[in-house]
């Protein structure tokens, strides 16, 4: 094997001449990892996940870092999946990546006994509209989501008022795709939404993500911010627990959560394929997953 991991991008963020902000947080986050994984006694190499000319048969394993292309190339990811998977290890597994593509993973927790916010599934070619929905479930404020998306991908806040406005859409987007409606939680204006970082089931750190004003999108790339947190041991206790009703325990694992409408602590996203880590608030975490991937990469010989 000519690498021992292959941490996979998208093209925008492979080499670029002139990075923004943006794309160099990214491009920091990869080489702290890289260099845990190097200082582990790794090789390590890094491509855009849609090359069709690599030998993926060269590499021990590969890690989804930035694929956030794939949101936009279902079409084109499903069948990498299933390729690639084939030829070397997928850290974390299949068979986790695709339970954590679709947002229907949220009611597989909640039937474990996590708390999330309520969630309406709407399935592809539902007939019914937003208006119908909001009276149906008593709802007078809520988000609307595709179950496959990431980056606020089609998230929009919705109301009364508004409801006629995003009806549109909203019929242009059931037809292809099943959607999610939760009520909004007013929370995540006021305190922000909570990220805990899981590396091997054990957490390593915590950030708050709050949004800009007049927005209640957290990404940073829509003007949030992002900082350090110091979580509660309820915070870590649950983020644990979040992870360890996964089967395999996830090599990473990105858990957000928020204050819902009733004030109880709620999941609001578990992160298992590519999830921004934010190596640059606690490069220790890259030591640790580092280390998790070298155990799966050389395990113990059992005597």
């Amino acid at each position: 094997m000519k690498y021992d991991i292959t941490l996979l991008t998208a093209s925008t963020y492979l080499n670029p001449k002139d990075p923004d902000w943006y794309v160099q947080q990214i491009l920091t986050e990869d080489e702290i990892l890289r260099s845990a994984l190097e200082q582990k006694g790794l090789t390590v190499h890094r491509i855009d996940w849609a090359n069709k000319e690599f030998d993926w048969t060269t590499t021990k394993s590969v890690m989804f870092r930035a694929v956030w292309d794939y949101t936009q190339r279902y079409e084109e990811f499903l069948p990498f999946l299933n390729f690639v998977t084939t030829k070397t290890l997928l850290i974390n597994p299949l068979k986790t990546i695709l339970w954590n593509l679709d947002k229907h993973y949220l009611r597989d927790l909640h039937y474990r006994g996590i708390n999330i916010p309520k969630t309406i599934y709407i399935e592809k070619g539902d007939q019914t509209t937003l208006r119908e929905l909001h009276q149906k479930n008593n709802f007078s404020e809520t988000i609307l989501k595709p179950a496959m998306s990431a980056g606020a991908r089609h998230t929009y806040r919705l109301n009364n008022d508004n409801l006629e406005e995003r009806e549109t859409i909203f019929q242009h987007l059931i037809v292809n795709e099943a959607m999610i409606l939760q009520p909004f939680l007013r929370t995540i204006i006021d305190h922000g939404e909570i990220t805990l970082i899981v590396i091997g089931g054990k957490y390593t750190h915590a950030i708050l993500k709050k949004t800009k004003a007049g927005d209640f999108r957290v990404q940073d790339d829509f003007g949030g911010t992002v900082n350090s947190y110091v979580p509660t041991q309820e915070e870590i206790s649950l983020a644990e627990h979040v992870v360890s009703v996964c089967k395999p325990i996830p090599s990473y694992a990105r858990v957000d959560m928020i204050i819902d409408n009733r004030g109880n602590l709620a999941v609001s996203e578990l992160e298992l394929i590519e999830p921004e880590l934010w190596f640059r608030f606690e490069p220790n975490t890259a030591i640790a997953l580092s280390e998790n991937v070298h155990q799966l990469l050389n395990p113990p010989l059992i005597k």
